[in-house]
């Protein structure tokens, strides 16, 4: 019998869908994608974005919707680095590669500002990001809470201060496609969208509702932004599949804040298992994923170990965490074979 790789590089989803995910597929009705969606008839995208309308309480002509948390990204970077000469988007040192890369797809240009390493975590400067911000004076801000791969995250408090500190010429984009794994709080996202016309928020459903095969993603854009939602939105509709299961994983918070009670636990693990051993630092997190320093030494040994096993985790050479490993916080059993084969090399 051919054995099931265990992906713990790529931050997705290792464990169960909801029922009421599996109940949506298997009560579609495959003649409902035989016709568009009515709802634009009545001057809406979708019965996603009245959805989350109500669940966020922003309206829903500022609501956004995309082919993942990727396509919301890559065209609001393109749209606003495309509108003027400013072309410059400031963005995390550490953070996801495909930032740089979406800047460069439209002759933009990035800078990096720092994150910090500070004891068990990385965090943010907040009063640094400002400076920086004001200096450079960017056509946009990249601000990304959690930050993959870092796993450290900004309050609702800090994202203000920055709001009310940077030229409000300056568009910014925070992405939490991570949220959600900590806390369930989201009321501070309706006062900061109707307060900032500058400011977008972009999440998805690929992370905490583990969906990332679907492709659904959703964001929220400040007042006054008519082109852009015009530009980003599908004037036939969306895949009416892909509404009829985000709807049901919208509606089944309960079991995946169990599934995040999970990865909890498997961030304790990890904490528990090698810190104080030599070389390793175990970050926090605040993500479905950890971060954590370990000898270069055994990178040779650990990748075929893993490999043997068939696992998959990530090997980070991102210039500053060479020495570092990222791996997607998964099912209780696959935690407890990575640990204990990194132990296994480790006290040999």
């Amino acid at each position: 019998m051919e054995k099931k790789m265990n992906y713990l590089d790529r931050n997705e989803f290792n464990f169960e869908p909801s029922q009421k995910v599996v109940e949506a597929i298997r009560q579609f009705d495959p003649k409902d994608l035989c016709f568009y969606t009515r709802i634009y008839d009545q001057g809406k995208k979708s019965v996603i974005s009245v959805r989350l309308s109500e669940i966020y309480g922003v309206p829903e002509e500022q609501v956004l919707l995309g082919y993942g948390g990727e396509d919301i990204l890559k065209n609001a970077v393109h749209y606003y680095l495309m509108k003027d000469d400013n072309k410059t988007i400031l963005i995390p040192q550490f953070s996801w590669w495909y930032y740089n890369k979406v800047a460069s797809e439209c002759r933009g240009s990035f800078e990096m500002y720092p994150l910090h390493e500070m004891d068990d975590t990385f965090a943010y400067d907040v009063d640094e990001v400002i400076e920086y911000t004001n200096r450079i004076h960017p056509k946009m801000l990249l601000l990304a809470s959690p930050n993959n791969p870092t796993g450290n995250s900004l309050t609702p408090e800090e994202i203000r201060k920055i709001m009310q500190n940077i030229p409000n010429d300056t568009m910014v984009l925070i992405d939490e496609a991570y949220a959600s794994f900590i806390t369930s709080d989201t009321d501070y996202i309706a006062p900061l969208v109707n307060e900032y016309r500058n400011l977008i928020i972009s999440r998805t459903l690929s992370k905490f509702y583990g969906l990332p095969g679907l492709r659904c993603g959703f964001g929220f854009i400040g007042k006054g932004h008519e082109h852009f939602v015009s530009y980003i939105n599908k004037y036939l509709g969306y895949n009416r599949f892909s509404e009829a299961v985000a709807l049901a994983a919208l509606e089944s918070d309960d079991h995946y804040r169990k599934v995040a009670d999970d990865m909890e636990w498997g961030r304790q693990l990890y904490k528990k298992a090698l810190e104080g051993k030599p070389g390793f630092k175990v970050y926090k997190s605040v993500a479905n994923f950890i971060l954590i320093k370990y000898p270069v030494d055994i990178k040779d040994q650990l990748k075929e170990a893993l490999t043997n096993q068939d696992y998959k985790i990530k090997f980070m050479n991102d210039p500053g965490l060479e020495e570092c490993l990222r791996i997607t916080l998964g099912r209780k059993e696959q935690t407890q074979t990575v640990v204990d084969t990194i132990l296994s090399i480790v006290e040999k």
